[in-house]
């Protein structure tokens, strides 16, 4: 289950070398000013594997062909937070997958949470970037060899002045690294209502990150809180998620850009009127689970350092919570999230054709 040949991989990745970047289709005008959604009920949670795992959470998802790679957090209240991997051919089988945890690989044991895959083309390798407080990556020739995880590296020697004066009350969170022709940056979190970017030049990562500025920044911690996501859609654009809290749970707002570096521009960025939350997305098959769309991410099937998604017909796989858990005023840390997927139902593209 965990073997996906190499050439596979990095065909994958080849081919990425030649997406429609430039593609009239990849413009900011496929996608619309406000999303709708529809959820599946809960498709991955912990298993009875002696590991006492409470929630599988902060998923990080490729497509390669027909499979789909998941890189997640495990989160216990007893044991702390590690990571896994598991894939799957068919989501309606994702939960049977068998996980592989991370910390059988020499990256080892300890804190590591909140991870992003990707394919660094100039390299030929995979990087896994992730917490471990301080912005650390591993990397593997082979994605579906989960246990060919170097190491834990770090882009920074220690946490950067700006972001160490403004962690009161807050944590340093949630890395996200993606490059454009010429940079590659990494954004992160301090859950005090701030989103920060470095760079450094793309022949020079992952050495050489630039000290942090602020990207966006907002007067409530809880409209600005974690989980960043920011992704090229073509065309000179990029989007621009982030997890916010709002009177009903965790949901996500948006933004579009010409550069990665700014200036950024709302899309749906309230909770009215989310890119992803409790007023877009519908339930179909059963209850409606959960109302908080928390940390998760797009599905990539482009899967090199540009993070390109089309902007058409998004899937997005997020975790989610039962709300009476949520509520109940206990740990963070022991609260079972579980992964699900939401799939736009009001996207502007049809096959890849504009409507």
């Amino acid at each position: 289950m965990f073997r996906v040949t190499l050439l596979a991989a990095l065909a994958a990745a080849v081919a990425a070398r030649s997406l429609p970047i430039g593609n009239s289709l990849a413009t900011r005008s496929a996608l619309p000013t406000s999303f709708k959604w529809t959820s599946t009920q809960v498709l991955v949670g912990p298993k009875n594997d002696g590991r006492r795992i409470d929630g599988v959470k902060d998923p990080s998802i490729i497509q390669i062909d027909d499979t789909y790679h998941v890189f997640a957090s495990t989160a216990s209240d007893a044991q702390g937070y590690n990571l896994l991997y598991f894939n799957f051919t068919d989501f309606a089988k994702a939960g049977e997958a068998p996980f592989f945890y991370l910390d059988q690989a020499p990256l080892g044991t300890g804190y590591r949470a909140a991870p992003e895959v990707f394919y660094f083309e100039p390299q030929k390798l995979w990087y896994l970037v992730y917490q471990d407080g301080n912005a650390a990556y591993s990397t593997n020739a082979d994605i579906s060899n989960p246990a060919g995880w170097t190491a834990p590296q770090h882009f920074y020697s220690g946490t950067p002045a700006l972001i160490q004066e403004g962690l009161e009350g807050g944590y340093w969170v949630d890395m996200w690294v993606v490059c454009d022709a010429k940079n590659c940056h990494l954004f992160s979190s301090d859950d005090n209502g701030r989103l920060y970017r470095s760079q450094t030049p793309i022949e020079n990562f992952p050495k050489g990150m630039s000290e942090p500025v602020i990207a966006l920044k907002e007067a409530s911690k809880y409209d600005l809180f974690e989980a960043s996501t920011i992704y090229s859609i073509g065309n000179g654009t990029y989007l621009t998620l982030v997890e916010c809290i709002g009177a009903n749970g965790r949901y996500f707002r948006s933004w579009t850009s010409p550069d990665i570096a700014g200036p950024y521009t709302p899309l749906a960025a309230t909770e009215a009127n989310p890119f992803l939350g409790l007023n877009n997305v519908d339930f179909p098959s059963g209850p409606r689970w959960s109302k908080s769309i928390s940390h998760g991410e797009l599905i990539r099937t482009n899967v090199d350092q540009n993070l390109y998604v089309e902007p058409c017909n998004f899937r997005f796989l997020y975790q989610g919570v039962d709300p009476t858990v949520e509520s109940s005023g206990g740990s963070y840390n022991a609260l079972p999230w579980k992964l699900a997927l939401v799939t736009q139902t009001n996207s502007q593209c049809s096959n890849g054709t504009l409507r």
